[in-house]
């Protein structure tokens, strides 16, 4: 009888402690999303016409709302809307360059072969380490049967997020952010979360961010690019913009990919030294914002830790941080 007892008495906390880890995953959680729904989210050119200057789009894959703000967290999920990413390079050695080869699978799971091209490129990938502190920003090649490879070298050892992001061809078809983990073995030193900033340094460049990332809500964020204390006011156009800004949120790496407002070209677009966005945050919290932009033919990558928390702007008061330049 107390052997019967005791055997229930644990059935129950047993239990207990699955329902209340179940509401806790249920709270921070992306909803799962079934590999034959419909994208949820817009895709490239879908909201040109949200802000001024008809470039303000901004796309996130996967995942639902996040943190109860209803804007949607990209990333996330490795299949969603019929399409999965298949991630045949699982593990390389760090600070050594590797081949990474993956691919786009269909609902039948074949291969996809045909892409809508968005900003130059049929597929845009993105690296990032779950630290926050390495960033890449690559465009592979695809080969005739839709395998897609590139050699890539990552400084550091530890856990990587990889970032397939992209539009199916086809009338209609929604662009997809796809997510895999990578594994990058050697020497891992876990490292914190670098301090805001609004400043960044790279190559001799100052990139100040001004403005405001707010949880679901649109906000309006502004770099500045000089260099030597001079303003940078002849940019190069890359990708067909003047400057892409990626946002990812620590903890999980949900992806937010925002896209400036205006485009070379369009008569009303400047060279620099200010590049515009509109992004909205999926949740409150922090984030790590990386932008690319080219100068002289080169491209470099600027990084900066801001929060969403609807309070001043970002970084305000931060120290300057020091960016290390990215290979693209």
């Amino acid at each position: 009888m107390k052997s019967t007892l005791k055997i229930t008495a644990y059935t129950a906390a047993l239990a207990a402690s699955f329902a209340a880890a179940y509401g806790v995953g249920s709270t921070v959680a992306p909803a799962p999303v079934a590999a034959d729904a419909p994208a949820a989210h817009a895709g490239h050119g879908a909201n040109h016409g949200d802000t001024p200057g008809g470039g303000g789009e901004r796309h996130a894959g996967g995942g639902g709302a996040a943190g109860g703000h209803g804007a949607p967290a990209g990333g996330l999920e490795i299949s969603e809307g019929g399409y999965t990413l298949d991630l045949q390079t699982l593990r390389i050695a760090a600070d050594r360059t590797s081949e990474l080869r993956f691919a786009i699978r269909d609902r039948a799971g074949r291969q996809v072969t045909s892409y809508q091209r968005e900003h130059d490129k049929e597929l845009h990938l993105i690296l990032a380490s779950r630290d926050l502190r390495t960033f890449r920003h690559l465009h592979p090649t695809r080969a005739a049967d839709g395998t897609w490879s590139i050699p890539a070298t990552l400084p550091e050892a530890g856990a990587y997020r990889l970032f397939a992001d992209f539009t199916p061809a086809g009338k209609g078809a929604n662009n997809l952010t796809l997510g895999a983990d990578l594994a990058v073995s050697g020497d891992y030193r876990p490292a914190p979360l670098p301090a805001t900033s609004a400043v960044a340094e790279v190559d001799g460049y100052t990139v100040t961010l001004d403005g405001r990332l707010r949880p679901g809500t649109p906000g309006a964020l502004t770099v500045k690019v000089t260099k030597d204390g001079r303003p940078v006011t002849d940019l190069d156009p890359y990708l067909g913009a003047y400057g892409h800004l990626v946002a990812l949120r620590s903890g999980d790496l949900a992806y937010l990919h925002v896209h400036p407002n205006g485009e070379p070209g369009d008569g009303e677009t400047k060279s620099g030294p200010e590049i515009s966005f509109t992004a909205t945050a999926p949740s409150a919290g922090a984030y790590r914002l990386f932008l690319d932009f080219r100068h002289k033919g080169t491209v470099r990558t600027a990084a900066f830790t801001v929060r969403a928390d609807g309070g001043g702007d970002a970084g305000k008061g931060a120290e300057p941080e020091a960016t290390p330049g990215h290979q693209h």
